[in-house]
């Protein structure tokens, strides 16, 4: 009878991760770490597989299960045509141009035109085309996609790039206005929509559950499983604490402040951040926002779960982010956050001559 070796390297072989297969072999750099300072800034160079220069941005609180890049086009420039089985959130941080997109037989095409702050989401193993409007200045955009978690479920990136199928339920061409800014809204703030014009501006709806003056709006695009949303909060003020799941990309719209992360029993980082921030948190990591400038402060997320869509688990606890620790939600009231959160928050605000804007504190020495 044969002897069985039991030696760890045995038990447990590397597994094979197409993603970061494919990766390497695109042969384009990669940011990561868990904080961009800005998007515009971050260096780029030639992808073969959209023409023009790009970077990765795979940061640590991604998890693997979803994953960024920055892409550059140049003046009076544009991107190959393309297709791909995985879906695809688009903000535009500069420039302005427009994009096509088709289905397979090319008879009936969609184009619509962005700007700095535009936000869309390219449907699923549709064909689309990006193009540069400006012929002297270049246009970027920060893309989130769920590449990582298509290629590593199929293992076949000849699959994710070359399948045929097409998704008339999530892209009709024939449907008129697919792209064109409108959106319907579904309660308070739940929105449906193909193209946002611009996130800055963009009316939002209450949501005093993050905190007083707090608001909101959740966006289904394009029938996405992955979602969006942007939040705002008034000078001299700041998020409730709470955590989530992996994969949540906080792009800073608008504002200055600061992000405190943690993990549960440990110590806090702080990121500063300004419009072009990029931070995400890691999994189950709580995290709060903090604005210590001179105007509201406003951020987009690029994440999973779109609010009208049911996907695997819930990565927000069972009581949602916005629901307390004590309810069985993933969220910290401010009864029963650190003191020294809030006596560093009051010490920034002084540091800049602005007042905390918060007597509703239980902490607030400025009532």
């Amino acid at each position: 009878m044969a002897e069985m070796n039991t030696q760890p390297s045995d038990l447990k072989p590397d597994r094979l991760d197409t993603y970061k297969v494919w990766q390497a072999e695109q042969k384009i750099p990669c940011v990561r770490g868990f904080f961009v300072k800005d998007v515009n800034k971050v260096p780029v160079e030639p992808w073969d597989l959209k023409g023009v220069p790009c970077s990765f941005v795979v940061l640590d609180g991604t998890g693997g299960i979803n994953d960024g890049y920055v892409c550059e086009i140049p003046a009076g420039g544009k991107t190959k045509p393309q297709k791909h089985m995985y879906e695809e959130m688009v903000y535009v941080s500069k420039g302005y141009g427009a994009t096509t997109v088709w289905q397979r037989d090319g008879k009936k095409k969609h184009t619509f035109e962005w700007g700095p702050g535009s936000m869309f989401a390219v449907p699923i193993n549709a064909d689309y085309q990006h193009f540069n409007a400006s012929g002297s200045e270049t246009a970027r955009y920060f893309a989130v996609t769920n590449s990582c978690f298509m290629m590593n479920l199929f293992h076949n990136s000849d699959y994710i790039f070359n399948s045929d199928y097409v998704f008339t339920d999530r892209f009709d061409p024939h449907t008129e206005g697919y792209f064109n800014g409108e959106g319907t809204i579904t309660g308070r703030f739940f929105m449906t929509t193909n193209f946002v014009p611009d996130t800055h501006n963009i009316k939002l709806t209450d949501y005093s559950e993050r905190g007083k003056g707090s608001t909101n709006m959740k966006f289904d695009l394009a029938r996405n499983t992955m979602g969006a949303h942007i939040s705002e909060f008034p000078v001299g003020t700041y998020k409730k604490g709470h955590r989530h799941g992996p994969g949540a990309h906080v792009i800073i719209l608008s504002g200055q402040g600061y992000s405190v992360l943690w993990k549960d029993g440990e110590p806090t980082e702080r990121v500063d951040w300004g419009p072009g921030s990029v931070v995400v948190p890691p999994d189950q990591w709580f995290h709060q926002h903090f604005n210590s400038g001179a105007h509201p402060a406003r951020y987009l997320a690029l994440r999973w779960n779109n609010w009208r869509y049911k996907f695997m688990r819930s990565q927000d606890g069972e009581g949602g982010t916005y629901t307390s620790l004590k309810l069985g939600g993933s969220q910290i009231e401010f009864e029963d956050e650190d003191a020294q959160i809030h006596k560093d928050f009051e010490a920034a605000m002084k540091a800049v001559g602005a007042k905390c804007n918060m007597p509703y504190h239980p902490g607030c020495t400025q009532k």
